[in-house]
C-alpha cells in the first residue's frame, strides 16, 4: 500500500504510515538520503479530495486537480523553500480528457514552483488504468519537465521500465522489519535493481528503525522516508534524526578521511542537445576549464567533453566545420561517475580503472543520480599525497 490512500482506504492500525494529526491542511514528510542523513526533497501528503480520482471525462476533473495542487504550494509549503517537492496526483485524472500536464505546469507556475522542481506521485490506483493511459500521462507530464513517481510497490516491472517514472515507491508492508525478512529483503532488493537498470530511484516508505535503513543500504535503497526520520508534525526546515554510521567493520581502514564532496567543484554542464560551438565558447572562456558536462532532461550526466581531446577536434582541419554546428555530444565521452558520501581514497580508485582517462574528471552525483559537481583527479592526488 502507499502513504497516499484513496479516499476510500484506511491503513492498517500500527501500520508505520500513519495519517496527518489534521484534516485542516497537508502534513509534510522529509525525504531522506539513507547514506548521507540529508533531506532532498519534501512530500507533502494529504488526502485526495472527494471526487478528484473519480473523472467523468469531460476534462474538469484536470481543472480541479491543477487548482488543488496549486493550492496545496500557496497553503502549505509556499514557494520559499527551495527543495523540491514531491506532490500526489490521483492516478485516475489522466484518464479524464482536458490538458493535464498544461493545466498543472501553469498552476504551480502561479504558485511559484517550476516543473523541474516537482514530482507528481500517482496514486496506487494507477494499477487499474489501461497501459496506454499511464504511458501517454507519463509522457505528457514530463515533456513540460515534471518527474513523475509511482506510488506502489504493485506496478508490473515491465511497466516501470517502459514508463520511467523518476521515483518508485517501496511499500511500507516491504520496509517494515526488512532486515529480518530475508523474502522482504530479495523482493527489495529486486525492485531496486530493476529501477537502476532503468533510471528510476527507488524509495523506501515507512522506515521506522536504524536497523531498516542498513538493510536497505545494502539492497541498494538511497532514499526513505517514515517515523524514523520525523514526528507527523515536521516542517521543512527542522532537523531530522540522523542515519546510523556504517558499521566499522564495513569499511576498508583506507576508506578512512575526507568525501570526496570536499574536492567538488560546480560543473559547467549544458543539455545534451547543445552544439559543439557552445562548448567551444565556454572552454575559450574558461581557460582554466577542464571539461564540459552534458545533462539530460534529469541533470543526470549523459557525457562529458574533456577539453583537450575536444580542442584537438574542432581546431584541427575541417574540425570546425564538422563539428560546431552538430551536436556535441558526439565528441563526449561516458561520464565517469561517484556518488557524493564515497571517500576521496575510493574515488581515486575509481580514476585509476581506466589508464587512458586518469586524469579525466570525475563527476559526483546524488541519489538521484543528478550531477552536483566535477572533481579535478590531479587535486584528489595532491592532497592524498600529504596525508
Amino acid at each position: 500500500m502507499s502513504t497516499l490512500h484513496p479516499p476510500h482506504h484506511r491503513p492498517a492500525p500500527g501500520s508505520a504510515e500513519v495519517e496527518p494529526r489534521t484534516t485542516r491542511g497537508p502534513s509534510f514528510r522529509p525525504v531522506v538520503d539513507l547514506d548521507s542523513g540529508a533531506v532532498v526533497a519534501v512530500e507533502v501528503v494529504t488526502r485526495v479530495p472527494e471526487g478528484l480520482g473519480r473523472p467523468d471525462g469531460s476534462g474538469r476533473g484536470a481543472v480541479l486537480t491543477a487548482e488543488w495542487l496549486a493550492s496545496l504550494v500557496r497553503n502549505g509549503i509556499g514557494s520559499e523553500y527551495l527543495l523540491p517537492l514531491i506532490l500526489p496526483l490521483p492516478s485516475a485524472v489522466l484518464v479524464d480528457g482536458g490538458n493535464l500536464p498544461a493545466l498543472v505546469e501553469s498552476a504551480l507556475r502561479r504558485a511559484g514552483r517550476r516543473p523541474r522542481d516537482v514530482t507528481l506521485m500517482l496514486t496506487p490506483d494507477l494499477v487499474d488504468l489501461p497501459r496506454t493511459a499511464v504511458l501517454a500521462g507519463v509522457a505528457g507530464l514530463r515533456a513540460l519537465g515534471f518527474r513523475c513517481g509511482f506510488g506502489t510497490a504493485m506496478a508490473r516491472p515491465d511497466l516501470v521500465v517502459e514508463a520511467t517514472p523518476f521515483l518508485a515507491r517501496l511499500d511500507p508492508a516491504l520496509v517494515s522489519g526488512i532486515d529480518g525478512d530475508q523474502r522482504h529483503g530479495g523482493i527489495v532488493e529486486g525492485l531496486a535493481r530493476i529501477g537502476r537498470s532503468s533510471g528510476v530511484y527507488a524509495l523506501a516508505a515507512g522506515v521506522s528503525r536504524s536497523e531498516e535503513i542498513v538493510r536497505l543500504r545494502q539492497c541498494g535503497v538511497r532514499l526513505g522516508s517514515g517515523a524514523f526520520f520525523a514526528e507527523p508534525d515536521w516542517r521543512p526546515g527542522e532537523k531530522v534524526t540522523p542515519v546510523p554510521e556504517p558499521a566499522a567493520t564495513a569499511l576498508d581502514d583506507t576508506d578512512a578521511g575526507p568525501r570526496v564532496t570536499e574536492f567538488m567543484v560546480p560543473p559547467l554542464d549544458f543539455d545534451s542537445e547543445s552544439t559543439g560551438e557552445h562548448v567551444l565558447e565556454a572552454f575559450t572562456a574558461d581557460t582554466a576549464l577542464n571539461s564540459v558536462v552534458l545533462i539530460d532532461h534529469r541533470d543526470r550526466p549523459t557525457g562529458v567533453i574533456d577539453r583537450t581531446r575536444f580542442l584537438l577536434s574542432v581546431t584541427g582541419r575541417y574540425g570546425h566545420a564538422l563539428h560546431a554546428k552538430r551536436p556535441a555530444l558526439r565528441l563526449a565521452e561516458s561520464p565517469r561517475t561517484v556518488p557524493a558520501w564515497l571517500s576521496a581514497i575510493s574515488a581515486l580508485r575509481v580514476a585509476g580503472q581506466d589508464r587512458e582517462r586518469v586524469y579525466d574528471d570525475l563527476i559526483v552525483t546524488n541519489p538521484y543520480g543528478q550531477c552536483m559537481g566535477v572533481v579535478h583527479v590531479s587535486d584528489l592526488i595532491q592532497s592524498l599525497s600529504r596525508h
